[in-house]
């Protein structure tokens, strides 16, 4: 320093020998793409090298960073409109929108084949299979798919696309497909059950699907006649009804236990699990009080204006017009009986119906082919409240994680490629979540909460240490306790920063964020590197 002041040197700050041209965020970016190459997800993408696959990766990656539309994703990935690093790592900054449906395109026909990987990976004989099926809704009126359907998001006027997803009993993704908006949920069956057969090679499997899904026809006409094809399913409220009435099940058996086994001629050659959850019998009868008083506040409305002095209500038409519109509203007009005439209305509980429901409030029986040996009691109720996992997958799909709605494409081939990224993304998702358990909401310590659950019945009890992270936000090593979405902003404030040292004239170089003690704990627990 002596000399460069005897030479006339102008000495600067420390920090002001270099300026920073560019920071990008980078954490969540070597987080999930580390995550997706340690699942060797690449090569099932596309079996070269190449901008194809590339982009493919990106498309995936990007949905479980911060999903956005096509032309969103790619200005994100651009050099200048760059939201991430992800453009720059996989060398694909100069991608445009046509460009990525390029990739999709090229992606629907490698779907079988990835999706023939993956059931390999996480499927086996004799292996329990989650089915589920759910809809969404459609932007436009365009794309053959989309139709007029029952909207499970309670989204009105839009029409429909449906999608089926198959899962291990873990409920990690094995494959998805998409349906026609009007489509009834039993119709999906064979082709699961084809794709189960022919394009993942299994002979031996058991499918779990709910009651509304494994109908009677659907068992006679499509899963009996398949040999080595067992399966879970459970009986509607009718059905159970029959099995009381033929003095099969008898409420009494629930005296001093929950679940039973029993037999029935009406379904012979199977097993029949009757189980009863106090809480749900609660929950029940509750919802029928609320819903007979609500459904009587309004026939009073109209024994009321019937009665009134000016312009009553009169004829037995428009009386039972408007009665119909409020017994279709509530769904409970099987309680009660009604007198319409065309001056007058009354009404009046049928209680013996009443007391008839309420008898079986918090029943509800498993049906099922499998065996003893191969499926015991406890396995064969758990096994059926497995299809929660396929619930929790399709609410990541639509809400704050991945985002498939609202949809957008015209192509009918571009919708089924767009559900296909957002299954391949939650894959990926569904890994990060499994490894990073000990820093998130989720239970990490399944063995103890199940030590706590006393009957497969009663509802599941989280463990001692995912209560204490929930009530103190802190894990057990006094670290915070995250969900998904706010563990990627906090790796997202690891950057990318590309930095110019003055004076040396157009010379640039990178450098990464010094990442926190509780970053680098989250590399750990994903066994990937925060350079790529």
């Amino acid at each position: 320093m002596l000399r460069r002041v005897l030479k006339d040197e102008t000495l600067v700050p420390a920090a002001g020998g270099f300026e920073i041209l560019r920071s990008l965020p980078h954490g969540h970016v070597a987080a999930v793409l580390g995550t997706l190459r340690r699942l060797k997800m690449e090569p099932l993408l596309a079996s070269k090298k190449g901008p194809l696959r590339d982009l493919a990766v990106a498309m995936i990656a990007a949905r479980v960073i911060d999903p956005r539309s096509k032309l969103a994703t790619a200005r994100g990935l651009g050099s200048e409109t760059a939201f991430s690093s992800l453009g720059e790592v996989l060398g694909v900054s100069s991608a445009s929108e046509d460009d990525l449906y390029a990739a999709m395109d090229r992606l629907l026909e490698r779907q079988p084949r990835i999706e023939r990987e993956l059931a390999r990976r996480h499927l086996s004989e004799g292996t329990l299979v989650l089915y589920d099926l759910t809809s969404t809704y459609y932007e436009g009126r365009t794309c053959p798919l989309a139709k007029r359907g029952h909207s499970r998001d309670g989204k009105k006027g839009k029409l429909q696309i449906e999608f089926g997803l198959l899962c291990n009993a873990d409920g990690c993704p094995v494959a998805v497909e998409v349906f026609e908006g009007n489509t009834a949920d039993p119709k999906t069956l064979g082709v699961q059950i084809a794709k189960i057969r022919k394009r993942f090679g299994l002979q031996r499997v058991v499918l779990v699907g709910d009651r509304g899904m494994l109908t009677e026809a659907r068992i006679r006409e499509e899963l009996k006649p398949v040999d080595g094809l067992d399966w879970i399913t459970a009986l509607r409220a009718p059905a159970i009804r029959k099995l009381v009435e033929a003095g099969d099940l008898c409420p009494s058996l629930f005296d001093e236990q929950d679940l039973g086994e029993i037999t029935s001629s009406l379904y012979p050659d199977e097993r029949l699990v009757v189980c009863r959850n106090p809480l749900l019998a609660d929950e029940r009868a509750r919802k029928r009080r609320e819903l007979l008083a609500a459904t009587e506040q309004e026939l009073d409305k109209i024994a009321g204006a019937t009665r009134r002095t000016r312009r009553p209500l009169r004829g037995a038409d428009k009386i039972g017009l408007r009665v119909g519109k409020v017994l279709n509203k509530f769904k409970v007009g099987k309680h009660f009986e009604l007198e319409i005439a065309d001056q007058s209305f009354s009404y009046s509980r049928n209680e013996a119906q009443i007391s008839e429901e309420a008898a079986l409030d918090g029943i509800y029986v498993i049906r099922t082919s499998t065996c003893k040996e191969v499926v015991n009691t406890e396995q064969t109720v758990c096994a059926y409240k497995g299809l929660s996992a396929v619930e929790r997958a399709f609410r990541s799909f639509k809400t704050v994680d991945l985002k498939v709605r609202p949809i957008h494409h015209r192509l009918e081939s571009r919708v089924r490629t767009h559900v296909f990224l957002c299954m391949l993304a939650y894959y990926v998702e569904w890994h990060m979540r499994q490894d990073l358990a000990p820093i998130l909401f989720d239970d990490d310590d399944k063995e103890a909460a199940a030590a706590k659950r006393v009957s497969p019945v009663s509802p599941a009890r989280r463990s001692d240490r995912a209560t204490h992270k929930a009530r103190a936000k802190r894990t057990d090593d006094d670290r915070p306790v995250h969900s998904f979405r706010t563990l990627l902003a906090d790796l997202a404030t690891l950057a990318k920063n590309r930095v110019r040292l003055l004076g040396g004239g157009a010379a640039t170089t990178e450098m990464l964020t010094t990442p926190t003690p509780h970053q680098q704990r989250i590399f750990a627990l994903l066994n990937v590197s925060l350079t790529m």
